[in-house]
């Protein structure tokens, strides 16, 4: 489907409630598996969240998880420990030119049975669920932090706990936190000194109930969609100062384009206060599923920007980096990427009617909507979104007044 949004001159307002973050969502779906006394509210809507919620509660040996990266790397591990239990876990043709071999291999040296059955080092793969006694894996700290996250989901179940060393530097942290602070929630003990993270066994937890925090990458596009505006004002919902989110750093990011937040009971209130802007340089390493909202932001403002920090991009849905810059190009923009950053100049013209192509990746087609504040675009497989955010198009329109 091809989504075409026409050229909007009104103003941005509104008040919106946001699902429940897609990161805590499949982290406590994994955690409620381990400790089914574990009840959940608000949690995300999301294809990724749902396709995981059906491969936790099924039965079948063909475990089909289509684009949901999370629910291939947190089930890898989930599945190598379910006792007699074998699956083939695989997923979209995109999905099975992800890499995975670093954390099959980690979970390989844990004695896990786990095997290739088509490319080496990809999915799909066969996983015949054991027990597990060795209590220390090593693990590249660089590449994806989710491959981390899923030993540590893994490691309460285990009758000796985990202890995880971590190899070279740590990425995402933000999102190991979350991990962390999440069994932290639920009574399960940890330690991290240094690059080593130690998790307790944990056999039982008391009744328990969490609700989920609202999606801050979910809300990135509507700071997106405030900072082009020329008088926004957009109410989000449900939102927390205090947030496990590593993006929750949005609220900083977007002083840069004017944009203040003010946190009001369990709402944030965004608002376009300023215009000036300049030249904005981020390591977005603790953060980069921004990098496309924050690059398409400076583009839509006219002002150049360096992100760095972005090398787990490789890897995604699509190569993100690469997307970006074609995609940018088409609107007329002067980028350049590398392997780990992007580079935009500043610029002041921004071609029109240009279809974006979204290479079967949710972000790609959100972070470029708000370009519609400057131009008519169109976007290319616009039903995308649900990957992370089912009512994305609904919640966009909502907020176009006049």
């Amino acid at each position: 489907m091809i989504k075409k949004l026409a050229h909007h001159t009104g103003n941005i307002l509104g008040e919106i409630n946001v699902s429940g973050s897609k990161s805590e969502s499949n982290r406590l779906l994994i955690l409620q598996s381990l400790f089914p006394n574990l009840s959940l509210k608000n949690l995300s809507n999301s294809d990724d969240t749902k396709y995981l919620g059906k491969a936790l509660s099924g039965h079948q040996e063909l475990v089909d998880i289509s684009h949901a990266g999370t629910a291939m790397r947190f089930l890898t591990a989930y599945f190598s420990v379910q006792q007699g239990r074998e699956v083939i876990l695989t997923g979209s043709h995109r999905m099975q030119n992800r890499p995975i071999s670093i954390l099959v291999d980690a979970l390989r040296s844990l004695g896990a049975e786990i095997s290739y059955e088509k490319k080496e080092g990809y999915p799909p793969l066969r996983i015949k669920g054991k027990e597990i006694s060795k209590t220390r894996v090593k693990i590249q700290g660089n590449v994806s932090s989710q491959y981390i996250s899923a030993l540590l989901l893994m490691a309460p179940g285990l009758k000796n706990g985990l202890e995880v060393k971590l190899q070279g530097k740590v990425t995402s942290v933000p999102y190991i936190k979350m991990t962390l602070a999440l069994l932290s929630d639920l009574g399960i003990e940890y330690q991290w000194t240094d690059q080593i993270i130690r998790i307790s066994a944990k056999e039982n937890i008391k009744n328990s109930q969490i609700t989920v925090e609202s999606d801050w990458s979910s809300a990135s596009y509507f700071y997106s969609l405030v900072a082009l505006s020329k008088n926004g004002k957009v109410t989000l919902s449900s939102y927390k100062k205090d947030s496990l989110q590593g993006d929750s750093s949005l609220v900083e990011m977007y002083k840069h384009f004017g944009v203040t937040t003010q946190f009001e009971d369990d709402r944030i209130i965004l608002e376009k206060k300023t215009s000036n802007y300049e030249s904005l340089t981020l390591d977005l390493s603790d953060s980069p599923d921004l990098a496309q909202t924050i690059a398409v932001t400076c583009f839509g403002l006219g002002i150049a920007c360096d992100l760095t920090g972005l090398h787990t991009l490789k890897i995604k849905e699509t190569d993100r980096l690469v997307a970006l810059q074609q995609e940018l190009e088409k609107l007329g923009a002067d980028i350049s990427v590398t392997e780990k950053s992007l580079h935009l100049k500043a610029g002041s013209t921004i071609n029109k009617d240009v279809l974006i192509k979204t290479y079967d990746d949710h972000r790609m087609a959100m972070a470029f909507a708000p370009l519609s504040l400057k131009v008519p675009i169109q976007i290319d497989d616009a039903e995308v979104v649900t990957k992370s955010y089912t009512d994305f198009w609904d919640d966009f329109e909502a907020v176009l007044v006049g």
